[in-house]
C-alpha cells in the first residue's frame, strides 16, 4: 500500500524556514577535509558547502596539519590512510593542541583501528564508502553537541563515594590514591559517577564515550568497563563501584 503524506503550506513554510536557519547558521562554520582521494574531497565538499559550510581542503598529513593551524576550522574531516604523516598522528596532534572536533573517515574496518581513533579523541568515525548525506549528518550532530557543551556550564570535579574526577586535570583518584585512566575509561567513568544508581545501557556509554552510537560495537563498553574494574575496584570480580545490570548494561554504585 503507497501512503503519501501530505504537507500543509504551513508546515511547508515552516520546513523552509528551519532549512534556511540550518543554512545560516552553518555558514558561519568552517570545516577542514583532509583526504587523498581528490573526488572524495570534491563529494564532500560539494554537500557540505551545499549545506551552508565553508570547506578548506589538505591532500596529505602534513598540509593538513598546516591548514589547519592557519584556519582554525570548526570541524576536522580526516581520513586515516594519509601520506606524510598518518592519520592517527594528524588526530593526535590536533588533539594535543586542541579540542576542535574531529571526525575519522576511513577505508579500514578493523575494530582495533576506530577505538584506536576514538582512543585518541575522534568524536566520530565514517567508513568508506559511505553517502554524502550522512557526513554532512554527523558534522551538524558533532557540531551541535560541542556547541551545547560550549555553552553548558560544567563542575570542575565530580565525586562519588571515595571516588574523585578532576575534569580541569582529566585525574582520577579512589580514596585519594591517584589512578592512571585512559581518555575511555575516564570518560565511562564520568558518565556513571556523575549520576549514581542510574543504568546505562551499552550504546548509551557509547555516546557518552565518543558522541555517536556505532552499531556492532557495543560490546567494546564490557571490555573497557573490565579494565577500568582492575583499576578502581579493590576486587575486579566483585565490585563496589562499577555494577552490572543485567539485561542493560552498567551503573555506579549510590552511597549507601
Amino acid at each position: 500500500m503507497n501512503v503519501t503524506q501530505h504537507i500543509t503550506p504551513t508546515r511547508q513554510r515552516h520546513l523552509t524556514e528551519k532549512h534556511k536557519h540550518a543554512k545560516l547558521n552553518a555558514m558561519s562554520q568552517k570545516i577542514l577535509v583532509v583526504d587523498d582521494e581528490r573526488e572524495i574531497v570534491k563529494l564532500v565538499r560539494t554537500y557540505l558547502e551545499k549545506a551552508g559550510f565553508r570547506v578548506v581542503t589538505a591532500s596529505d598529513g602534513q598540509e593538513g596539519l598546516t591548514v589547519f593551524r592557519h584556519e582554525k576550522p570548526d570541524l576536522v574531516v580526516l581520513d586515516l590512510n594519509l601520506p606524510r604523516v598518518d592519520g592517527l598522528d594528524v588526530c593526535r596532534t590536533i588533539r594535543r593542541e586542541s579540542d576542535t572536533p574531529v571526525i575519522m573517515l576511513t577505508a579500514r574496518v578493523e575494530e582495533q583501528d576506530r577505538l584506536i581513533g576514538l582512543e585518541l579523541g575522534a568524536d566520530d568515525y565514517i567508513v568508506k564508502p559511505f553517502s554524502p548525506r550522512e557526513v554532512v549528518a554527523r558534522v551538524r550532530t558533532v557540531l551541535r553537541r560541542t556547541t551545547l557543551r560550549a555553552t553548558s556550564p560544567e563542575p570542575e570535579a565530580i565525586t562519588a563515594g571515595d571516588v574523585t574526577l578532576d575534569l580541569v586535570r582529566h585525574t582520577a583518584a579512589v580514596a585519594g590514591q591517584p589512578v592512571e585512566l585512559t581518555p575511555t575509561e575516564f570518560a565511562l567513568l564520568r558518565a556513571m559517577a556523575a549520576q549514581p544508581g542510574r543504568a546505562f545501557s551499552r550504546m548509551e556509554l557509547l555516546d557518552a564515550v565518543q558522541g555517536e552510537a556505532y552499531e556492532g560495537y557495543e560490546r567494546t563498553i564490557d571490555t573497557h568497563i573490565k579494565n577500568l574494574r582492575v583499576k578502581i575496584e579493590t576486587d575486579a570480580k566483585n565490585p563496589t563501584h562499577i555494577i552490572t545490570v543485567y539485561g542493560v548494561g552498567y551503573k555506579f554504585a549510590e552511597d549507601k
